[in-house]
């Protein structure tokens, strides 16, 4: 039996620039939602392809800090899906699978962001059998995008057809393995927690099909709150806070307007600026990357109040176990952890277009930002890094050359209608 649940339809403007928000706006709207209500003793979405197993490790692709899992749906694909805890329903945003897999249409809805022509469409399907390298959902409820309006594959420079979200977090305990790209999904009712001192263990509190953590984070050295942030696979960005949740709370006074992101209704603008501290279990991290999203911004509003959110670019630096059955978050620092946190250190907002994502396209450009100094413009082509072609680089690589070496200068050639354009770009720590 379905009931019907509201929640705020938070699909992913997100963190569509490498270091900025991925905010969890873009189709933002209060709507009634058909999908199963969680209940006591009810079976898990997913379950193990093979009776009496224990574990499964599944591989992932690790793209812009998001973790990407290929599925196959209704006995087609493979189809590359985001892992998102931060989802409450499953999406899947490619609306040519819609045919391919014969979806069975249930409610329609018109979603609506603000200085739009016409809304876009959506319909909930509730019968859509996943299959993902061992694991199944036999009939795994989906809400399915009419136009791909996030175009999450151009932001990671592969294809990418929807995202998987509460429902595989709700069925297994979900070991994330960042440096070595690897899942594995424990069958929670025998799974033993992690042994060792290094290991921190951080309570979860479950509400509206999420999942929230408490942690400390020192604002400056008078100020420490104890702070409720989603914890959210699915964002690219270390830490947002809401200064609206909180009279507390302020945007730091070294800072810079940016564009943290956009969705339907528009950029969602804010600041970047840097906490002094956070404290996650005995792990005390310094001075991470934090997004300020401005107070009027859609996208802060929620079903649930939260001072903000955790993203992978911070996770990543663990390896992370989440645990729902017991509501718990175990953390081990990996190699990764005492990387420093970084913004873009070239103002160049790229895309990823073509048949095979690899041509890469300027978006848009950081106002006083080197590339700004150096006249690029929106619609270049980015041919080459030091003479060496970009085609053979991922969007992830190019990202990390953008966020390392403070003073490093970088010779871009790009092409410009019919025009090829060389520009030295130094490389400057803006935050």
């Amino acid at each position: 039996m379905l009931a019907h649940w509201f929640f705020t339809l938070v699909v992913l403007a997100r963190h569509w620039w490498p270091g900025r928000l991925w905010c969890k706006l873009a189709l933002l709207l209060l709507l009634p939602i058909a999908a199963p209500a969680q209940r006591v003793g009810e079976a898990p979405a997913f379950r193990f392809a093979k009776a009496g197993q224990q574990k499964v490790r599944v591989p992932f692709e690790f793209q812009r800090n998001l973790i990407l899992v290929q599925a196959h749906l209704n006995g087609q694909g493979p189809y590359n899906f985001l892992l998102d805890s931060g989802v409450g329903i499953s999406l899947i945003t490619d609306p040519s699978l819609i045919e391919i897999l014969k979806l069975r249409r249930g409610v329609n809805y018109n979603v609506m962001g603000a200085g739009q022509e016409k809304p876009l469409e959506a319909f909930y399907s509730d019968s859509v059998h996943v299959d993902m390298r061992g694991v199944v959902a036999p009939h795994l409820p989906f809400l399915v995008l009419s136009s791909d309006v996030l175009n999450l594959s151009g932001y990671v420079g592969i294809p990418v057809h929807g995202i998987l979200g509460y429902d595989v977090f709700n069925s297994f305990v979900v070991q994330v393995e960042p440096t070595n790209a690897q899942l594995w999904f424990h069958a929670p009712n025998s799974y033993k927690s992690p042994k060792g001192r290094r290991w921190a263990r951080l309570p979860l509190d479950l509400e509206g099909r999420k999942s929230y953590v408490y942690a400390p984070i020192s604002l400056s050295d008078s100020l420490t709150l104890p702070l409720k942030l989603v914890l959210d696979t699915g964002a690219g960005h270390a830490l947002s806070l809401e200064t609206s949740s909180d009279p507390r709370m302020r945007v730091p006074a070294q800072r810079m307007r940016a564009q943290l992101g956009r969705g339907l209704s528009g950029a969602i603008n804010g600041y970047l600026g840097r906490v002094q501290s956070m404290q996650l279990g005995q792990y005390r991290l310094k001075a991470p990357l934090t997004s300020f999203p401005d107070a009027e911004n859609g996208a802060l509003r929620a079903e649930v109040p939260r001072n903000g959110n955790i993203g992978f670019e911070l996770l990543k630096r663990f390896e992370v176990i989440i645990d729902y059955t017991h509501n718990s978050l175990w953390l081990r620092p990996n190699s990764l952890y005492r990387d420093p946190f970084e913004h873009d250190m070239c103002g160049l907002e790229l895309l990823a277009s073509g048949p095979n994502y690899r041509r890469y396209f300027v978006l848009r450009i950081e106002p006083n930002s080197p590339a700004a100094a150096a006249d690029l413009m929106p619609d270049d082509e980015l041919l080459s890094i030091n003479l060496i072609p970009v085609k053979g680089m991922s969007l992830t690589q190019i990202s990390r050359i953008f966020h390392s070496g403070d003073g490093k200068t970088l010779f871009l050639l790009l092409q410009r209608k019919d025009e090829l354009i060389s520009a030295f770009i130094r490389l400057k720590r803006q935050i």
